[in-house]
């Protein structure tokens, strides 16, 4: 792997644009469960079945009790090497774009600001009925109300079955097409649109660079496949990168 390795850094060293798209991977070792693995369920309840609209329509008591322990279990976790390493990979590209599946804000904690969280924050809020929204770290109450119009907040997340942002794909799309090296790092490939996105880089000329603990679906169709932790990979990686 260290030919491999120092041909990706070569790679990087000479791109003019780079896009970076993350999964809930790169997080296990800030404590964060990915929610795929054998520990991903909380009180024998799937996230599947609690991330959606439907659920909180039905029982939002219960869905807040999942999110505000999910922020409260996010307070112990601190980015790991991976987070930095792309936090510097940023300050030394001048054309620059991390899309991060994660809502786990530990991106934004390791300095990173050229980013797109596709699926939105764990620590936004908005109301579910009117335009009020803000970023807020503070311990909320079981069933949070809206101090503009009163009614129930809910978290600033995209659930199962909700469109993106929007304007947020149209923006990654356009990134994508315009990048000459792409890196997924640590994600499973398998949730849609972002598993099409090393296609979409690979159909306009980049680079393209899978990062990750094992193969994916998608490491036969790579450029390059380096297997192995992010967190050993990435500052690796950054070791010696001309800006």
């Amino acid at each position: 792997m260290l030919g491999e390795l120092e041909m990706v850094k070569a790679v990087l060293s000479g791109s003019r644009r780079t896009v970076v798209l993350t999964g809930a991977g790169i997080s296990v070792e800030s404590g964060v469960p990915t929610f795929r693995g054998r520990d991903g369920s909380w009180k024998n309840y799937r996230p599947e079945d609690l991330a959606r609209p439907d659920a909180f329509e039905a029982r939002p008591e219960l869905v807040w009790e999942f999110y505000n322990w999910r922020r409260e279990s996010l307070r112990e976790s601190e980015p790991n090497a991976a987070h930095l390493a792309l936090a510097e990979m940023e300050r030394k590209k001048n054309n620059f774009l991390l899309i991060t599946q994660n809502v786990d804000g530990l991106h934004c904690r390791a300095g990173s600001r050229k980013i797109m969280e596709m699926h939105g924050s764990l620590w936004q809020i908005k109301c579910t009925k009117c335009t009020h929204a803000r970023e807020d770290f503070s311990p909320l109450p079981p069933m949070p109300e809206c101090p503009v119009c009163g009614h129930l907040l809910r978290p600033g997340v995209v659930w199962f079955g909700e469109p993106l942002i929007p304007g947020v794909l149209r923006v990654a799309i356009d990134e994508i097409n315009k990048s000459d090296v792409f890196l997924a790092v640590e994600t499973s490939s398998l949730a849609q649109p972002a598993a099409s996105f090393y296609q979409l880089a690979k159909d306009h000329g980049a680079v393209t660079v899978e990062i990750n603990r094992e193969p994916t679906p998608i490491s036969g169709f790579m450029d390059f496949a380096l297997h192995g932790k992010a967190s050993d990979i990435l500052p690796e990686l950054m070791a010696g990168l001309s800006e």
